[in-house]
């Protein structure tokens, strides 16, 4: 017994003489993806070497002042960690430069920091004072607003998000860390669900495209919006099939290099089924068309999106977009695409036009050429920035 001891003790010392003097610090892979994917000019800044620019330095010593002085009371923090002009501005000024700054900031890094930041503003709102959402049908906190469950998840969200605010995805402010955990502790983790998206879900497509003559089609894609039940066991909707049957149809005629199938898990609220995958899975079982020519976007929860987000698929890929792509819809969810109310609600939502929308050449079909607009990361909407 003595001797099995020593043996014991003498495993014990190697294994701790084995431990690195100081551990790296625990990081939180999904915070991290979140981070990146709500806030990539931001998030930017504290990935930079050494410390921030001194004029940076000194707003964000002066917004841990004022946001410490609440002592984690809720009202207090959610304001104090709320960011005005003069802090967005010295954030712009302190992006490092960036080979991928003029597609995901077309229209300048500053315009980009200020969506970032006011996007981070409207998650303290929505999910910290319960503010209602654009769509309070399908968006917002999982607990009643105001009630004492609501306010339960909030002060949750607080500890969680002070003992994780020397992460470092969030390590540069403390806002950054609050707002993450408001979503974390909703469990709305949409916006990095299906991530690495496309060196996973989407890598026989993407393998395919990079072989492609795309001048071999006269279409780049077939985008199929999604049209989601209300039922939540139903995985797809009536209409939904219908676009299927009339994609597969047109597919067939050869002239289109890709399906897109477009949709998250949106409708009814704290649906599981993801109306992207289940589209991929029907055309595959029911229609038998190659999986490597379908490519899924399960990220969009609106019409508008649908076409942002197909856009952004078609470039990761490497399509080009200045050629022609073809929505397929039932008919009145066409006619709605290319109606006066459609093209006033993407300004009004996304700020610009996902692309320019072409002929009608049925009750069906209506072409759409993608733009570069559609790259702006916006966590506007944090299930889908």
């Amino acid at each position: 017994m003595f001797k099995r001891l020593l043996t014991t003790a003498a495993l014990a010392t190697v294994s701790f003489a084995a431990l690195p003097l100081q551990a790296a610090p625990a990081a939180d892979q999904q915070w991290a993806l979140m981070a990146t994917r709500m806030f990539p000019f931001v998030a930017s800044v504290k990935a930079g070497a050494g410390q921030p620019p001194a004029a940076l330095a000194a707003v964000l010593e002066a917004r841990r002042k004022r946001i410490d002085a609440c002592q984690l009371a809720p009202k207090c923090l959610f304001l104090a960690a709320t960011w005005n002009d003069a802090e967005m501005d010295a954030v712009a000024a302190a992006v490092p430069p960036s080979a991928n700054q003029p597609v995901l900031a077309d229209d300048g890094i500053k315009a980009q920091v200020v969506r970032e930041l006011r996007g981070l503003n409207a998650v303290l709102q929505t999910y910290g004072f319960g503010t209602q959402t654009r769509y309070p049908m399908i968006d917002g906190p999982v607990e009643q607003t105001g009630g004492a469950d609501f306010k339960a998840l909030v002060a949750d969200a607080i500890w969680l998000a002070d003992a994780g605010k020397n992460d470092p995805a969030v390590r540069l402010d403390p806002s950054l860390a609050l707002a993450i955990a408001l979503i974390d502790v909703n469990e709305r983790h949409d916006a990095v669900a299906f991530e690495p998206l496309d060196t996973a879900h989407n890598a026989a497509p993407f393998a395919l495209a990079r072989t492609l003559d795309w001048k071999r089609y006269r279409y780049s894609a077939i985008i199929i919006p999604g049209v989601g039940p209300e039922n939540p066991t139903i995985p797809l909707s009536a209409r939904g099939k219908l676009h299927l049957q009339l994609a597969a149809r047109r597919f067939a005629q050869g002239d289109v290099a890709f399906i897109i199938t477009s949709g998250a898990a949106v409708h009814p609220k704290g649906s599981h089924f993801v109306e992207a995958v289940e589209m991929r899975k029907a055309l595959v079982e029911r229609y038998h068309i190659p999986a490597e020519r379908i490519v899924i976007e399960p990220y969009a929860r609106h019409t508008t999106t649908n076409l942002r987000n197909a856009t952004r698929r078609l470039h990761a890929m490497g399509a080009p977009l200045d050629k022609p792509t073809l929505i397929v819809a039932n008919a009145d969810q066409s006619r709605y695409i290319t109606s006066p109310e459609f093209a006033a609600r993407n300004p009004a939502e996304l700020g610009y036009d996902p692309g320019t929308l072409g002929t009608r050449f049925s009750p069906y079909e209506v072409e759409f050429t993608p733009s570069l607009h559609s790259l702006r990361v916006d966590p506007w909407d944090p299930l889908d920035p």
